[in-house]
């Protein structure tokens, strides 16, 4: 089982990104997600900036994987989409369809993200045909459903041809829209945000009137309330899942990936916080923690 370390989902000073993969660099991650995913707005980072990034993670021994944006709007985040494309050197990951299409007219590889609405073995096998070498599952699907699809006839037979990726830590990210739900609740319009989730390092917090972390707000991405956590499942997979995710969280990161790989064989398993779920992977509500 090898572990990833996802795409930054918020909007950090360039400093501080810069810093972060640093930090990456002599960590235990194996694999590296590099990318704005959320907003083309947030530009502390561009392309050249990404791709630098990744050459210096590449030499330091990580398999990195530049990630594309999950919804386009416009046709200049299209012509920043085709600089990805066309990097010659890195794997894409693609979270759109429109990628996935783009990927296929080059005959590259890619890797299906999370917003891929992969929800059966036909369309994953489909997929497969047009280039597929990696899928991560969409996040909400529990681990039962996914020992199912893998045992299809139609997958089973090509098993060894693609990787499965789960996303295992950090607030889900469930939604997205062409309104900006950060700039919404500061009272601006989305075209005059003034960037303003940048104030925001790990999301805006939407609570219900009982208090309880319903939303987290992220720009035009709305995420789960309660932070995902499947620590204490990781060995439950070791017959379907190649690759555990763990999102960039502010703090923490790295104390969270030794907890994760100390537990691969349920050798240390870890006490989760009243804000933690893993209810999606274990076919519960979202919600809740089993």
């Amino acid at each position: 089982m090898k572990f990833s370390l996802g795409p930054v989902q918020y909007f950090w000073p360039k400093d501080q990104m810069l810093q972060f993969y640093r930090e990456v660099a002599d960590s235990d991650f194996d694999i590296i997600y590099l990318g704005e995913t959320v907003c083309s707005k947030r530009r502390e980072l561009k392309f050249d900036d990404y791709f630098a990034i990744a050459k210096t993670l590449h030499e330091a021994g990580k398999q990195v994987c530049l990630s594309s944006m999950t919804l386009y709007e416009a046709p200049g985040e299209l012509r920043e989409l085709r600089k990805y494309i066309d990097n010659g050197e890195f794997l894409v990951e693609a979270n759109d369809v429109g990628a996935i299409s783009m990927l296929q007219e080059k005959n590259l590889p890619f890797v299906a993200g999370a917003a891929i609405n992969c929800y059966n073995q036909h369309t994953l096998r489909q997929l497969i045909s047009m280039g597929l070498s990696r899928w991560v599952m969409p996040v909400e699907l529990s681990g039962q459903w996914l020992a199912e699809i893998l045992s299809q006839s139609v997958i089973a037979d090509i098993r060894c041809c693609f990787n499965t990726e789960v996303f295992a830590f950090g607030h889900l990210p469930l939604a997205w829209s062409g309104r900006c739900f950060t700039a919404r609740s500061e009272n601006r319009s989305k075209d005059q945000c003034e960037l303003c989730c940048i104030n925001y390092p790990a999301g805006r917090e939407v609570k219900s009137q009982d208090g309880t972390d319903v939303f987290v707000l992220n720009g035009i991405q709305t995420q789960s309330g309660f932070r995902y956590n499947l620590v204490n499942q990781l060995n439950t997979m070791a017959d379907t899942v190649d690759i555990v995710r763990l999102s960039p969280q502010v703090e923490g990161t790295f104390d969270w990936l030794a907890k994760f790989k100390a537990n691969i064989n349920g050798a240390a398993p870890q006490q989760l916080s009243v804000t933690d779920s893993n209810g999606y992977w274990l076919n519960l509500a979202g919600m809740a923690t089993g």
